[in-house]
């Protein structure tokens, strides 16, 4: 396995693809089915892009099974943060380890751009999620948005990373 910043030749659509079916596939039952079927494999070629962001992909034998994006925080009132935007794999890599060394990597990126404190967001109904980000070293806040994706209110909880600070105060 690697783990590496994207290139001028990855192939962005096979990253954006990633999205796609990661989304399909962990948001079934908490996102309406009818925007999980609309979601194109092309959706997410463009922030691929942005220059705000830090993007990384997972390689296993020569094919990308992941991603991660990061950056300063996008909201001004968690300003001084790094924020962990996302992190998807392919289906068949979920559960094996990859998202762990994704996490880890995106973390260790944050912390040599001199970001102290982390976070991320995480859809309240996602447990498989927040069971994995707390396994990983974060714990959730009370901070929260509300979001609205396919035409259903969500909430998102705010993760902070605490690594292993939680096992010290038996989190």
């Amino acid at each position: 396995m690697e783990i590496r910043y994207i290139t001028s030749t990855d192939n962005k659509m096979t990253i954006s693809k990633i999205y796609a079916e990661s989304w399909k596939y962990a948001y079934k039952g908490m996102i309406p089915q009818a925007y999980l079927d609309s979601i194109s494999e092309e959706q997410w070629v463009a922030n691929l892009g942005n220059s705000d962001r830090k993007t990384i992909i997972c390689i296993d034998d020569g094919i990308i099974v992941g991603t991660s994006s990061f950056s300063a925080s996008r909201l001004e009132r968690f300003a001084g943060w790094g924020e962990i935007i996302s992190i998807y794999l392919l289906p068949d890599y979920i559960g094996k380890g990859y998202g762990k060394r994704l996490i880890e990597y995106a973390v260790s990126e944050l912390k040599k751009l001199g970001y102290k404190d982390i976070f991320l967001w995480v859809l309240e109904e996602n447990i498989r999620a927040k069971k994995f980000y707390e396994k990983v070293g974060f714990i959730p806040t009370h901070d929260y948005l509300n979001d609205h994706i396919g035409g259903k209110e969500v909430k998102e909880i705010r993760y902070i990373y605490k690594g292993n600070e939680n096992k010290r105060h038996g989190i």
